[in-house]
């Protein structure tokens, strides 16, 4: 057991970063005492078209929404190359920085989470890190509603959030969040309408996309 608290990782592409990615960092450094949250934008991310930001802006736009919060760390080390971008070498990266000791969460929507079993070495994250998975308040994962390999893995390894920090991986815990619905697609959407975004993003976000007029309409 690890005497440092544990590290949450939030990877993403973050195109852009918007008010749920900061808010699922914020609960989840509560329920499971995080000493950090790694924000870890993806380079080439292999499972979806690429990024219509540049990796420097979107690398720009995370370290400008998560400036006002000390224990908020920004890893650029996936949008640096074009590489594509696997969770599995990105925990493996960290394990080697962070030692076989130190907790380490993956922090991942329900969405995510129910499609885990598509991604690559998919049973081998769960043994490199433990898996946070957030949840609309009155939504529960239901092991019945998952494929079956993925439900077998859960029903296995379901923990209770305070248990996280006595092991540096291999457990699943769940936990609410009342975030909205909000996702960088939406955003993307309100700004080629010409809607106003302040309700989505940071305002240090919303200026950043002005300047560099992002995502245009």
């Amino acid at each position: 057991m690890s005497s440092e608290p544990p590290i949450g990782i939030l990877g993403g592409t973050f195109d852009p970063i918007h008010n749920a990615h900061l808010r699922l960092a914020e609960e989840a450094q509560k329920q499971f005492a995080l000493g950090q949250v790694l924000f870890v934008p993806a380079g080439r991310p292999w499972h979806r078209a690429a990024p219509m930001a540049s990796a420097a802006d979107r690398i720009a736009m995370v370290r400008l929404a998560i400036a006002g919060n000390a224990a908020w760390v920004l890893d650029d080390t996936e949008a640096r190359t074009d590489a594509p971008g696997y969770t599995i070498d990105t925990l493996e990266r960290l394990r080697r920085r962070f030692g076989p000791k130190r907790p380490l969460v993956l922090l991942l929507g329900a969405d995510a989470f129910l499609g885990l079993n598509a991604w690559h070495r998919w049973p081998d994250i769960l043994d490199r890190a433990h898996v946070a998975v957030a949840t609309r308040p009155g939504h529960d994962l239901i092991a019945t509603a998952m494929p079956p390999a993925l439900a077998a893995e859960y029903s296995r390894r379901l923990a209770e959030p305070a248990t996280l920090a006595a092991a540096p991986a291999g457990r699943i815990a769940v936990f609410p969040l009342s975030a909205g619905i909000t996702s960088s697609t939406l955003v993307r959407a309100r700004r080629a309408a010409g809607t106003s975004l302040r309700d989505l993003l940071a305002d240090s976000v919303c200026d950043y996309i002005d300047r560099h007029h992002l995502y245009p309409n």
